[in-house]
């Protein structure tokens, strides 16, 4: 491997992990392994300003090739997606995914859907019952299929020169979401994802990660020695935030949302609305 190489490969690093993480993992030996692929993986960033130019039908038949390559348990293929362009539509979205605008200003919005309506109507066709919907495996199945179709289409997209930022909030309101997109019964949208040509007048930045002595463990789990690596990250993010002028904590992020009560907002009722759905949760 070269400098030149070498010296891209190490920015990498610094930008995904910060600069102790990355000698951490240069140090180990472990930065050797480099190719294309894996340089794009580690520049991925969020975008949330786009250009209003369309999405090509072309760029989007090759986004769908790449998630239908990934891998589906057993084959089921329990996923789906639905592509929305429709200005009206998706501003009734924005609003309920909690009034983003990369949402309501979006070239495109693609919703990943956990899909057993798919086998629902294999089943009618064949006269049979579904009689193993209702258990959480099979809700798991679909989400599990979604997500690594939905993370396929990301590399796929940024492969092309676009941009992408997930939304997680479209499941605020999955039941409205589900009547706006007209779901059948035993299928939910379990993530959005907005496609579009960056902007690039807003420059956005790589978002450092956990380190690998955070989040790799070896043989078995371990707690108690990561504890210097949480620290050491918490004080790399929160220079971070600072710079974009956001709350610098990231312990205060995952305490916000998993120790605040009330935190998740109308998300509580999430049981009840995949009940609705058609998965029993059983």
């Amino acid at each position: 491997m070269t400098d030149v190489v070498l010296d891209e490969q190490l920015a990498a690093l610094r930008r995904r992990y910060g600069t102790r993480a990355a000698e951490q993992v240069a140090g180990r030996g472990g930065s050797g392994a480099w190719n294309d692929v894996i340089a794009l993986q580690l520049a991925h960033r969020s975008v949330r300003k786009f250009l209003p130019e369309a999405v090509s039908e072309d760029d989007l038949c090759a986004i769908v090739a790449a998630a239908s390559s990934a891998a589906s348990s057993s084959n089921l293929q329990l996923w789906s997606v639905v592509a929305v362009t429709d200005r009206d539509r998706l501003a009734r979205i924005a609003t309920l995914a909690g009034n983003q605008p990369a949402v309501r200003d979006a070239p495109l919005l693609l919703v990943w859907v956990a899909d057993l309506a798919r086998a629902a109507r294999v089943a009618e066709q064949h006269g049979k019952d579904l009689v193993n919907v209702d258990y959480v495996e099979s809700a798991l199945l679909g989400v599990v299929d979604a997500a690594l179709a939905a993370q396929n289409a990301v590399l796929a997209a940024e492969s092309l020169g676009l941009g992408t930022v997930y939304i997680g909030a479209i499941r605020n309101h999955p039941r409205d979401v589900a009547a706006e997109l007209a779901l059948p019964d035993h299928s939910f949208a379990v993530v959005g994802l907005v496609v579009g040509r960056p902007d690039p007048e807003v420059e956005s930045e790589v978002k450092p990660r956990l380190g690998q002595d955070v989040v790799l463990h070896r043989e078995q789990y371990s707690t108690e020695e990561r504890d210097a690596g949480l620290a050491a990250y918490e004080e790399e993010i929160s220079g971070f935030y600072r710079d974009q002028g956001l709350a610098e904590s990231w312990a205060e992020r995952v305490l916000g949302r998993f120790a605040s009560p009330g935190a998740l907002g109308s998300r509580e009722q999430m049981r009840e609305a995949l009940r609705e759905r058609g998965f029993g949760l059983d």
